[in-house]
This record gives C-alpha cells, structure tokens and sequence, in this order.
C-alpha cells in the first residue's frame, strides 16, 4: 500500500495547481481522476472548449468583419459541426499534454479511476478494468469539480435534448435552438450560436439573470444580444418540454410554445461528490452536492481534508481555482504563502463578452458609498473605430470620500483582457487620479480607461491640493 503526503482527488485547475505546488515542495502527491485523460471538465467539458468553440465561431463566421463589409460577410459559407470540433479536438490534446508533461517534471504520481474514501485516511480507487488500489495519505484535497443537473422533466436524448457536457459533441449545427437557463454557459452557448446565424431562444423562469453583474452593465447586454437575434425570454416558467421527434417542443407557464431542432438545457450543475463516500470520513454536502470550507485556507470540517473548485460554489471559476489549489496545498503541508487578492475579476465568454472586477453600483447603494461614476464608449476611441465596433462600454464606480476606485464593468470586445488594468487598480488602492494622470497607448482599446476616468474626475470634487494657489501680485517685469 503506497502512502503519500498529498492526495488529490481531481486534475482540473485547482487539483492540477494544488499537485504541481505540492510537487514543486519536494513532496510525495498523488492525482486520482476518473477520467481517462487529466484536465478534468475545464478542459474536457467547460472552459477551454466552450472558449475554443467561440474563437473558432468567431473567426469561421467573419463576425468581428461584419460591421466594415455588411451582415451577409462569411468567411467560410457553409460552417459545420466538423468545423467547430477539429480545432476543439486540437486544443484539448494540446491541454492534456501540456498537463501530463508538468505532472512528470514535478514528479506527481497519477491514478486513473473512481476515488471512494474508505476512512479518514485511507482512499479506494477502482479502475474501470475492476482493478481496486488502496492507497493512503496524511493530508487531502478533493477537487471534483461540478457534473450537469439533469432533472427528470427534462427528456435528454444525447442528441436534441442535451446538457452542456453533450452539446461539444454535437453532430451538425442545427436552425434553431432553444437553450434553457440564462446562466454563464447558457448565455455564452446561446450568443455564441446565434453569431453562426442560429436562431436562439433563450429562456430563463427568473425575472433577471446573472443578478452579480452591474445591472447596466446587463441592461447593455441585453441591448446587444437581441440586436444580433437572440430571443430572450425572462419571467416565464417552463411547464413541460417534449421531444416530437423533427422539432423539441417547450411549453412555457404563460401559455406560449417555444419550436426548435435542438434544446440545450443549462440551468445549473451540481458537485461531484456522490461517489465519495464522504460520510465514511463524516463530512456533509449541500443540497447541491457542494462542500463547505474555510475560504483562507480551503479546509472542511475535517482538518485533513480539504476542497477547492467549484465543488465549493461561488465564484466556480477556473481563474480562482488555480488560486484555491496553490493556497490549499501550502497550508495543507504547513508552508507559508501570501494570501489571495480580495479583488479578482469575473469573466463571461458570450458574444459580446462581459467582465467586472469589484463592486456593481447597487452593490455601493446597499453598503451607503457615495459614489461617482465614469462611463466610456468603444465607438469613443479611436480603435474602436478602426476595429468596426459599434457597441461596447466600460463603466468605473469611484468613491467620492477616498476617490478610490471600487469597481469597473465592461461590456464589449476585449472585456476579458482590459479588466486586469481595473484590477490591478483596484488591488493597489489607486485613485481616479490614476487614469487622469497616466498617458496610454494610442489607438487601443484600453485608452477607454483614461475617457472613463475623466467622465468621473470632470464631475468630481477638485481636491485641494490640485487647487491653483494664485499670487495677489502681479508679477514683476525686469
């Protein structure tokens, strides 16, 4: 029986981050997946082929073209469903061999099947082979990730009826397709989809939808995502949803009918964290299969064992997990490290993009900051011109006591990338006088901040200091 210093149970980007640092410590790490290859479901299911997916629907549709050479502009006519999976296929192995080439030169151990603890500190893992290995550890670290919520209304048929996970396998891209759920994979599959001219029904039962971003931030959102044809249908709960065989047909609380050739259904997942056996080494799950920790150093209710990913819930970002595995790794073998950086950004992949970091305006009305506000528009700056973008905003929010900025939302091409400006701001307490006083590039995107920064400082309080202190004499001519 092999006994290690750090079990981890998973290879997404928590386990993965948590081993190599383990690794890195000179330490005895062993990674436990179930599935044949590493990555866990960022790189099978989740992040890096839903992010591939949309580069490549991007790029094969000519749409960032579309706006100098007219909305029938195609860089490839007739796109199919090969198309979108050859350069999936490509990424993913790219993924899986970089992953097992750091795990080798780190010198972590890995073991391919179902984990089951067995006692506190005593894991079973079975093969799919019917192979059972024993092995046991000091410490552990479960990052099983999330698996698809596949509720029994729902009548999946893994080929017009699908979950995130078999919507990458899709056989041809179909005419029409409903998706449900208007969470952040629901809302990048449907956006991404209607970019290749799919006609997109996106149906969320809620009155709003990802309620933890700026509301005008989603207002312009909103704005932009009918005007590239996706139906958007909030407040409306579904009664029933039917496969008829040529069409999936859904039945919507307010007496309407929603046709389409294909449903994806995303509302929601869940923890994976059924076949643990968890309540060997009495550890408990919420209603979601999610485990409750520490959030400074990752640990359950059980000192020995800890969980990072999104089998602990919010943020559930691949970006954040990387950080949670390193952290929980160094305290799990008693190793200092610096903490993680309150403000971290949060990023959505739909067409246009979305990307905040700090708070959203209600979030400064509930907690009574006085506040300015500074608002710039791509069509304002001169990339944004060359680039053909016709939307696009960036929005900061300013503390009118400190005139720290607070928080910064962005809509638009380059949301992604142009946030980590507004984070590492925000992170090193800086003011609006930041953006005043700093020259950027020019023509770029990022000269947005500088626009944005003057909308607030033009209406802000001038501070003393700045304040010119005139002579009462005139000055004498020699």
């Amino acid at each position: 029986m092999s006994h290690y210093d750090l079990i981890v149970i998973g290879s997404g980007p928590s386990g993965r981050s948590a081993a190599i640092q383990a690794g890195k410590l000179k330490r005895r790490v062993l990674v436990v997946d179930r599935k044949d290859r590493l990555g866990g479901v960022s790189v099978h299911t989740g992040t890096i082929p839903s992010k591939t997916l949309r580069e490549t629907v991007l790029n094969l549709s000519g749409w960032r073209e579309r706006s100098f050479y007219g909305r029938a502009y195609r860089v490839k006519d007739d796109i199919h469903a090969d198309d979108l999976k050859a350069r999936l296929h490509q990424t993913l192995d790219y993924e899986v061999d970089v992953l097992e080439h750091q795990f080798n030169r780190n010198h972590v151990d890995t073991m391919m099947g179902m984990a089951r603890f067995t006692d506190p500190n005593t894991v079973e893992v079975a093969t799919e082979a019917g192979d059972v290995s024993t092995v046991t550890a000091d410490r552990f670290l479960i990052a099983t990730g999330t698996k698809t919520y596949r509720p029994d209304y729902v009548p999946f048929n893994g080929t017009t009826v699908v979950d995130s996970d078999e919507f990458l396998e899709l056989g041809q891209i179909p005419r029409s397709l409903t998706v449900v759920g208007a969470g952040v994979i629901g809302v990048e599959y449907a956006t991404m989809f209607s970019a290749l001219d799919v006609r997109v029904t996106l149906i969320e039962p809620r009155e709003s939808f990802l309620d933890f971003i700026d509301q005008q931030t989603i207002r312009e959102f909103t704005h932009q995502i009918r005007e590239n044809g996706v139906d958007l249908r909030l407040g409306s709960e579904i009664e029933k949803i039917e496969d008829m065989g040529e069409h999936v047909e859904v039945t919507m609380g307010n007496g309407r009918h929603v046709r389409s050739e294909m449903l994806l259904f995303a509302a929601g997942r869940m923890g994976a964290t059924t076949k643990l056996n968890l309540e060997s080494v009495s550890l408990e799950t919420d209603h979601r299969g999610r485990l409750a920790v520490d959030r400074k150093t990752y640990q359950t209710a059980v000192p020995h064992i800890y969980a990072t990913g999104d089998v602990i819930g919010h943020p559930s970002l691949a970006s954040t997990s990387i950080q949670q595995g390193r952290v929980a790794a160094c305290h799990a073998l008693d190793v200092p490290t610096l903490e993680e950086s309150p403000w971290y950004p949060y990023g959505i992949y739909s067409v246009p993009e979305i990307s905040t970091c700090g708070m959203s305006e209600e979030e400064m009305q509930e907690r009574g900051i006085p506040y300015e506000i500074g608002v710039a528009r791509f069509r304002e700056t001169s990339r944004g011109h060359i680039m053909g973008l016709e939307h696009g905003m960036l929005k900061m929010l300013f503390s009118l006591k400190t005139r720290r900025v607070l928080g910064v939302q962005i809509v638009g091409e380059g949301a992604t990338e142009l946030i980590h400006i507004a984070q590492a701001v925000l992170n090193l307490k800086g003011t609006v006088d930041y953006f005043v006083q700093n020259t950027f590039n020019y023509p770029t995107l990022a000269e947005a901040y500088k626009i944005a920064g003057l909308d607030a400082f033009n209406r802000m309080p001038i501070p003393e200091e700045f304040k010119v202190k005139r002579s009462k004499k005139p000055a004498k001519s020699k």
